[in-house]
């Protein structure tokens, strides 16, 4: 397994240059000009041209190339053009947000979505089962911008029960560590929701089908015709095969809800890497812009080598040796 985990991140390597190499070219072919974050209309053409030649954007695009690889390869990501910082700094003060987020936003998807499913398969054509069907469907259907905004306007400026934006409330770094934490956990509430139940409602389905092609197979009836209780058959000997599929969903939902976040947070002014994404885009911020193509690229290999393993954990026929 450990040679199999090694061999996969090296060959996570040329995945990530050739994805940096991509955005970096593709961004600075993007109209616009970071420098006009800096200067307004009667300002010296002069002094815009010398912060042209500070940043290195007057250089040809092969030596800013050249010295964007150095960087890489010393672990240098350059200072932000935006946020007049140090791009490391500014990663290290939003990953845990989003990675906060996007945990939360998961286990409320696997969690609500295999509960769901479940239900649904053992209770096959009854009404519960239409309900939840036309229900996760409709969710699912759903932009997440416009149910985040459904929700800002009905739950927190109509009814006043959660706040609508922000990680934290003006005045908490005041407040006692519990009341800090309740104040945290309200502000993540709407977020989560938004971010997790779409997939929440797809991992339903999938589990749903998973599991009514497992209580069907020859060795449920023989767990049956032995007189073990329905739920140690199904919690025993039919989810855990019934499981299999859906661990597929763990790597291919970090990048969907990575995708989600960037709408999200933007809603919900989340200071994670969606929000940081976004604001570098219309900043032209090209150091920043990379490194979160860097880090969200990351995420993405980490979420597809942990479903390799877990795969490895629930079936042990799979060897990866």
């Amino acid at each position: 397994m450990l040679r199999y985990i090694i061999r996969r991140v090296m060959s996570a390597v040329p995945l990530l240059f050739g994805l940096l190499t991509f955005t970096f070219f593709i961004i600075r072919l993007a109209p616009g000009d970071p420098v006009s974050l800096y200067i307004q209309g009667d300002v010296d053409p002069m002094f815009a041209e010398n912060l042209r030649n500070a940043l290195g954007l007057n250089d040809p695009l092969p030596v800013q190339y050249v010295k964007w690889l150095k960087g890489m390869v010393t672990g240098e990501l350059g200072m932000s053009f935006s946020k007049h910082a140090m791009v490391t700094d500014i990663l290290a003060a939003t990953i845990p947000n989003t990675l906060l987020l996007t945990a939360f936003a998961l286990m409320f998807n696997f969690v609500i979505g295999i509960i769901l499913g479940v239900i649904t398969a053992l209770r096959r054509g009854s009404a519960t089962d239409h309900i939840v069907n036309v229900t996760s469907l409709f969710v699912y259907s759903m932009p997440e911008f416009w149910l985040g905004l459904m929700l800002i306007l009905g739950v927190s400026l109509h009814l006043d029960l959660l706040p609508a934006s922000g990680m934290h409330s003006a005045m908490a770094r005041f407040l006692p560590p519990l009341d800090y934490l309740w104040d945290l956990i309200q502000h993540m509430i709407l977020p989560v929701f938004v971010l997790g139940v779409a997939s929440a409602a797809a991992t339903g389905r999938y589990m749903r089908g998973s599991l009514l092609e497992v209580i069907n197979q020859d060795y449920i009836r023989t767990a049956r015709a032995k007189g073990l209780s329905e739920l140690l058959v199904i919690g025993k000997h039919a989810m855990r095969n019934a499981l299999i599929p859906i661990i597929t969903l763990l790597g291919l939902s970090l990048p969907f809800l990575l995708g989600g976040a960037v709408i999200v947070e933007t809603v919900f002014a989340w200071p994670g890497m969606g929000k940081l994404t976004v604001d570098a885009i219309f900043a032209r911020d090209y150091p920043l812009i990379i490194a979160c193509t860097l880090v969200s690229g990351v995420m993405v290999i980490v979420g597809n080598l942990m479903a390799d393993i877990l795969y490895a954990m629930v079936d042990p026929r799979i060897r990866y040796d």
